[in-house]
């Protein structure tokens, strides 16, 4: 394997002003003796100087990696950071599967220097002339399906400024992997029943095995996985197609009316109670939303916590308002989660994976 400094040496020439690089190893990876990275999903490790994860760098990489998930009903952070000083980076932890190093040049404190004894004088050099490097990005360094990347700066004040500049793109880094990583495995076994009854939708729907169907017909499809056990959430999808006939259908509030319309016809805490539908949390917490881009077509992302009418259930939300103007078709497809007591990071990163997995079919006539 090539050295560190040499490595870092060949990067720093060819990185622009700001960039991600990464290198294609797959053909060396399929000869490699490297184990298989290992790792909880959302886990990162944080190989850092404890007095600089304590300073105004910790509270930058802070205000990153721990900013809650927006919508949950209660208080989660996006990841789950374990610190680690530099020198105890020892074989186990280099198995993780994400893992970031972060240092400033400037620093002779001893994690620090344990980091920066990476980096060679010509790549500190041009670090040095060009302050908006902070970042490089290395994939299987030390295990298979590894993230590494290496987080630095001349000093404290230009590391901050960078990690605050580009936040949204450090977390879409490690958001877009983890839900690459969990649609690995969740699509294992997809489910056969959901697939075909999405068909009447105009949709293909990829779910686990496990997911049944709990309600079929010609507009509406209600998918449901519960929980054999107390340690695991009851997650439900449910989809839903109508006519686009309007750019204000997909204006909040009417979409909020929207899903109040197929709530109280379809959805129930108690089947046997027709006061128990689900409505959406309007206060605590308010719902979020936000313009997306699915496969092209503009879609709605919408964020928050639901709860039965009758104030017996409740928990979090994802939802996705999609307007295919090909078909004049609108697809409203949402997961809930019922987890009392218990997080929902998980659960909801489970509901966004599945749900953007889903397909709209192609116009009769269409090649797919």
């Amino acid at each position: 394997m090539k050295s560190f400094k040499k490595l870092f040496s060949i990067v720093f020439i060819l990185l622009s002003v700001v960039a991600f690089w990464s290198c294609d190893e797959s053909e060396e990876n399929a000869n490699s003796k490297k184990p298989k990275a290992r790792g909880a999903i959302g886990e990162i490790i944080l190989a850092i100087d404890s007095t600089k994860w304590q300073g105004p760098v910790g509270d930058a990489l802070k205000a990153v990696f721990l900013e809650d998930v927006k919508g949950l009903i209660r208080d989660e952070p996006m990841f789950s950071i374990r610190r680690v000083d530099p020198r105890a980076m020892n074989r186990i932890l280099k198995m993780a599967n994400n893992i970031i190093y972060v240092t400033t040049f400037d620093d002779r404190r001893a994690g620090s220097q344990n980091i920066n004894a990476l980096f060679s004088k010509e790549s500190k050099e041009k670090a040095q002339s060009d302050p908006s490097l902070y970042l490089l990005r290395n994939e299987d360094e030390f295990a298979i399906g590894q993230e590494l990347i290496y987080l630095f700066g001349n000093n404290e004040e230009e590391l901050i400024q960078n990690l605050t500049l580009n936040k949204n793109k450090l977390q879409n880094l490690f958001q877009v992997r983890e839900r690459k990583r969990l649609e690995k495995s969740l699509m294992n076994r997809k489910s056969a029943l959901a697939r075909n009854a999405g068909e009447k939708l105009g949709l293909t729907v990829h779910v686990p095995a496990s997911y049944q169907v709990a309600k079929s017909e010609d507009d509406f499809l209600w998918l449901r996985q519960p929980t054999p056990r107390p340690d695991r959430a009851d997650i439900s999808l449910f989809f839903y197609e109508t006519d686009y006939k309007s750019e204000e259908q997909v204006f909040p509030e009417n979409i909020i009316k929207l899903r109040d319309q197929i709530a109280q016809k379809h959805l129930y805490g108690d089947p046997n109670n027709r006061e128990s539908f689900l409505v959406i949390e309007k206060v605590d917490p308010t719902p979020q939303f936000s313009n997306f881009n699915i496969d092209g077509n503009y879609a709605v992302e919408i964020r928050g916590g639901w709860k039965t009418n009758n104030i017996s259930m409740g928990g979090s939300f994802l939802a996705y308002v999609i307007v295919d103007t090909e078909k004049g078709k609108l697809y409203y497809m949402e997961g809930f989660v019922y987890f009392p007591n218990q997080g929902h990071r998980e659960s909801i990163r489970e509901i966004e994976t599945l749900l953007l997995a889903t397909e709209i079919q192609p116009k009769a006539g269409e090649m797919s």
